[in-house]
């Protein structure tokens, strides 16, 4: 029974469970590396290069924080006995924590620590569960390492459901991973290299057990789908800049000012040209001609010949002081009183329409004007009445 004191009433801590050694002989254990032997079911093969065996070795000299399991050499033979000679004449198999085992020998260190648990080969299904799990839970293992140990799982507890019932994970994590033991050796290493995507092994691996396809079919295959994904991918890419073009940006300064005298023109009835045509002006006008005065004066005011004013923005200034005394009116609604109305009109909203008429009549000859000039026939009155019935009027004219 665990020790009881005065903190545990402090804090609230009941628990009573006490401490047990679950080690095989309660041991840590320093092993020489010549009495020590990694296991042969174990499904990494990648453990780095020479370099990083030599630094972690180096790192373990001065420190190994971490033990490594390992079971007696007589209880891995009750499982593997045909693995007699293969492991030697050592007391111990590790059952992981071949990395570390390599490290210490590139190193040149002369012993493991290692804990002793002859509980974890009770059974395969035992050991190879502590030999994978470690690399799964941790992720230590590449794509193709990871496949091949669940494989060797599923081999032991007898199918994908218990494997993934025993890792907590769905079924479809063990197919997934069991697929890729289907790919070739060429197309394996493309995936340990990241060169082929998941995804595209996957369905690779899926199409090479159902059709038994070998290494260079394998290959063919994946030069197909590389292209269709480039394809795709500039199909994307294409549609992205599309959406991009569809979105106006927004004018500059010079647009937006061409833009302006475009609309101010077309209140006032001047003759109106695009925007562009309007920044593209100075270098219109440094490439063309400007026409001598004996040619405008040769042009007749009926004559079919194309004047070469005809495209340019009138003079908003009034008619020269010559056109007036012939009794010729310059063009414009500024001129009648009814043209300027229904430009002005024409260009407002229906709101403002109603303000602007109401506002003619107050100003110019409206209801004040109206009102005073019968103000000696009309009574208060009727006075009152007539600007009611004329606002009236003018409010509902547009409607």
């Amino acid at each position: 029974m665990a020790k009881h004191d005065q903190f545990d009433d402090f804090f609230g801590d009941e628990d009573a469970t006490p401490v047990i050694d679950t080690r095989a002989d309660g041991r840590l254990l320093r092993v020489p590396l010549r009495r020590l032997s990694p296991n042969l079911v174990n499904p990494r093969t990648d453990f780095g290069t020479e370099a990083q065996l030599v630094d972690l070795g180096k790192s373990l000299l001065r420190r190994q924080i971490q033990a490594c399991p390992a079971v007696s050499r007589s209880a891995y033979l009750k499982l593997w006995s045909d693995h007699a000679d293969m492991i030697g004449d050592v007391d111990y198999v590790l059952v992981t924590g071949e990395r570390r085992y390599r490290g210490a020998t590139a190193a040149g260190s002369p012993t493991l620590n290692c804990v002793v648990d002859d509980g974890l080969a009770k059974d395969r299904k035992t050991f190879m569960e502590a030999v994978v799990s470690e690399n799964v839970d941790r992720q230590n293992f590449n794509p193709i390492e990871e496949a091949y140990a669940v494989q060797s799982l599923v081999a032991e507890f007898g199918s994908n459901r218990a494997v993934a019932q025993h890792f907590e994970r769905v079924d479809g994590w063990v197919t997934q991973r069991i697929l890729l033991t289907h790919l070739a050796t060429e197309a394996q290493d493309l995936v340990r290299v990241k060169a082929m995507p998941l995804d595209a092994a996957r369905s690779l691996g899926k199409l090479a057990r159902d059709n038994a396809w070998d290494g260079p079919q394998q290959l063919a295959w994946w030069e197909d789908e590389q292209r269709q994904r480039a394809t795709a991918s500039a199909e994307r890419s294409a549609a992205r800049q599309a959406r991009k073009a569809s979105v106006m940006p927004k004018p500059l300064a010079s647009e937006s000012n061409a833009e302006a005298q475009q609309e101010t023109g077309r209140f006032y009835g001047r003759k109106t040209v695009s925007a562009g045509t309007l920044l593209a002006a100075p270098q219109v006008a440094a490439q063309q001609q400007t026409p001598t005065n004996s040619a405008r004066e040769t042009a007749e005011p009926g004559s079919s010949e194309q004047s070469p004013y005809q495209n340019h923005v009138p003079d908003p200034r009034p008619a020269r002081q010559e056109t007036e005394t012939a009794g010729v009116r310059s063009e414009g609604p500024w001129h009648s009183g009814t043209s300027l109305m229904d430009t002005a009109i024409e260009r407002l909203s229906p709101s403002e329409r109603s303000k602007f008429v109401l506002r003619y009549f107050q100003v110019s000859s409206g209801v004040d004007a109206v009102i005073e000039d019968m103000r000696g026939t009309l009574t208060i009155e009727d006075r009152n009445s007539l600007a009611v019935i004329l606002q009236q009027i003018a409010s509902g004219l547009l409607r």
